[in-house]
């Protein structure tokens, strides 16, 4: 079973060397390529302010966190949910950077993410595919098809969701449809938000084979061909 577990974070600030603390983490659990509708969501207290130019970017206030819980509150179930798993992140320095500061905080029993997971760098991976080439998300998304409307703001488990279907996109096609975020039956509730499941026994896909009257006009075409062509049709040659 491969198991990849798409993560993003948002922060007070830039540089946890400077005491700035995660304040959302979203995980979108793969397992073998399909979105499994299992998730991971948290909002966090981070007992400092919030910079002016972060809550811009997110849009998350100090007011709107108070009475979450803190890191430690929920390190131990956060990493039951990532561990083994490979953590697909764009521009991992970033996360993983924070993610070890809020670790070593709890103190050296913890570890730091990688002694649980792996980590995939997106950005990393997108630089080596489009050299000289933007490969910011809202980039990403914009080269593959990808929707990202509801991106007015960045969101922790948002982006997770956008990245999960620009990885999938970028790594060989998308493999699963998203699904909207109203909780039905099957889902289940982590952290603040309902978690969106994908059926995983979905028919199979139908296959309509070519009626007389069409196979009869694609004979029709490829003896033209035959008349047009010095060596004939290309088709008739690959096929025999």
């Amino acid at each position: 079973m491969n198991r990849q577990i798409v993560l993003d974070t948002e922060t007070t600030g830039l540089e946890p060397s400077e005491g700035h603390r995660i304040i959302e983490i979203g995980c979108v659990e793969l397992v073998n390529r399909r979105l499994t509708g299992r998730n991971y969501h948290q909002y966090l207290q981070p007992d400092r302010e919030i910079d002016e130019g972060a809550v811009e970017v997110h849009g998350i206030t100090n007011e709107f966190l108070e009475g979450k819980p803190r890191f430690a509150d929920i390190a131990g179930e956060f990493l039951d949910f990532v561990r083994g798993a490979e953590l697909v992140i764009h521009n991992a320095p970033f996360d993983v950077g924070f993610l070890n500061h809020e670790l070593q905080r709890l103190g050296r029993d913890w570890g730091c993410i990688e002694d649980h997971c792996t980590v995939l760098d997106t950005l990393a991976l997108a630089r080596r595919m489009h050299p000289g080439q933007k490969n910011s998300l809202d980039a990403l998304c914009k080269r593959y098809g990808v929707d990202n409307s509801n991106r007015e703001l960045h969101g922790a488990l948002l982006d997770a969701e956008i990245l999960a279907d620009v990885y999938l996109a970028m790594t060989g096609g998308q493999v699963a449809l998203s699904l909207d975020t109203a909780q039905g039956p099957g889902q289940e509730v982590t952290g603040d938000t309902a978690i969106r499941r994908l059926p995983v026994d979905r028919p199979p896909l139908p296959v309509i084979t070519a009626s007389e009257e069409e196979l009869a006009a694609h004979e029709a075409r490829l003896d033209a061909l035959d008349q047009a062509a010095a060596d004939g049709a290309l088709w008739r040659r690959l096929s025999h």
